[in-house]
């Protein structure tokens, strides 16, 4: 090399080093380091009996299939193992599911974040995502899920195989049945015909797939019978005098503390007093509305779903969670930057390490 050349290496070297120092003043992004991810049990709970719903479609169906394999397995044992009738996901050709999303070549979270982003950026699509949206998303996935175990089910209980349910063909629990045949108080309403009758919606006296689905999960239904079920239900299993309806004694101590958003309606009066009598009598008299000093069912409509989380309750709690983990510069949305920045965030339903797994008091 000449000379001519030495003032050109020294000019790239300084320039080299000039950019470095540029790079270093502006904003760092954390260091993302690989993370094991885990499937759910097939409860679809966590270890800590949190009710998670995935994030991604992905996960979901890996999820399903293999519950689907498990449920096969106990119902049907003569069809498994027989040839797929469909094709199969890339997935399906690893020995072990999880050893495919923990492949970075194939399932890279962050990859799979921008994928998602726009899809869950819809109201309106602004390049941020709200909590409302990301509560809509978890919400649409968890339907899916649910509507999806309603389907199985039918197939275990429609023994004619025509589409419907009837009353004689759905059969509760083995331990149901055990159990309804000890008891004689009648405690068992949930299996019991009144039930199916309310989640009739048309009155044929047959259960359709929505149908039934509103009778496996009641807490989610929009169907005005089944609702007044659940506040008779409420009614029933805490009416010591069997007046058919809640004096302020029964339902202090058998209902008060169940329904969830007292303490935040009346955070500042329950924060001081010692006593939960002026907090529960103040929700008393709220819901008391002909002032007779007792609770209907049509009385406990209000609090029905506090009583009966849906669906949508678990949807945006888990959305306002990551919405508080990831965003960064809280200002109360997420950008896409922010996701990435924080990917496993929004994998904490499948991924599991002892000191990062979410605790359930954490999501309450």
């Amino acid at each position: 090399m000449g000379k001519s050349s030495a003032p050109v290496v020294v000019t790239y070297v300084t320039l080299a080093l000039l950019i470095l120092f540029l790079l270093s003043l502006g904003p760092s992004r954390p260091h993302i380091s690989h993370r094991r991810l885990k499937l759910r049990p097939a409860s679809g709970t966590t270890a800590a009996g949190d009710r998670r719903i995935p994030f991604d479609p992905i996960i979901a169906d890996i999820e399903l299939r293999r519950d689907d394999r498990e449920w096969e397995r106990a119902h049907f044992p003569s069809i498994v193992g027989a040839p797929p009738a469909e094709a199969q996901p890339e997935w399906e050709g690893f020995i072990d599911a999880e050893d495919y999303i923990n492949d970075e070549g194939r399932f890279n979270v962050s990859h799979r974040i921008s994928l998602l982003f726009p899809k869950i950026d819809v109201g309106p699509a602004d390049g941020f995502l709200t909590s409302k949206e990301l509560a809509e998303w978890n919400l649409k996935q968890s339907e899916k899920e649910v509507l999806h175990r309603t389907r199985r089910d039918m197939k275990l209980h429609d023994k004619n195989r025509d589409g419907f349910i009837s009353f004689q063909e759905y059969e509760p629990p083995s331990w149901v049945r055990r159990l309804i045949d000890n008891e004689t108080d009648d405690k068992f309403g949930w299996w019991k015909e009144d039930h199916f009758n309310a989640s009739d919606m048309d009155g044929d006296s047959l259960l359709n797939l929505i149908e039934f689905n509103d009778f496996l999960h009641p807490a989610d239904t929009s169907n005005p019978k089944l609702i007044e079920w659940l506040c008779q239900e409420e009614i029933r299993e805490r009416d010591k005098d069997k007046d058919g309806k809640l004096n302020f004694e029964e339902y202090l101590t058998g209902l008060f503390h169940l329904i969830r958003n007292y303490d935040e309606v009346y955070s500042s009066t329950h924060e001081t007093d010692a006593s939960n009598e002026i907090p529960a009598k103040k929700l008393f008299t709220r819901l008391d509305l002909d002032n007779d000093g007792f609770l209907s069912a049509d009385e406990l409509k209000p609090v029905i779903h506090d009583l009966h989380p849906s669906e949508r309750y678990y949807a945006k709690q888990q959305a306002d969670y990551v919405l508080s983990q990831a965003d960064t510069n809280k200002d109360g949305h997420l950008s896409l930057q922010e996701m990435l920045d924080n990917p496993y965030v929004f994998y904490s339903a499948i991924f599991e390490e002892e000191n990062d797994f979410i605790h359930h008091d954490e999501l309450r």
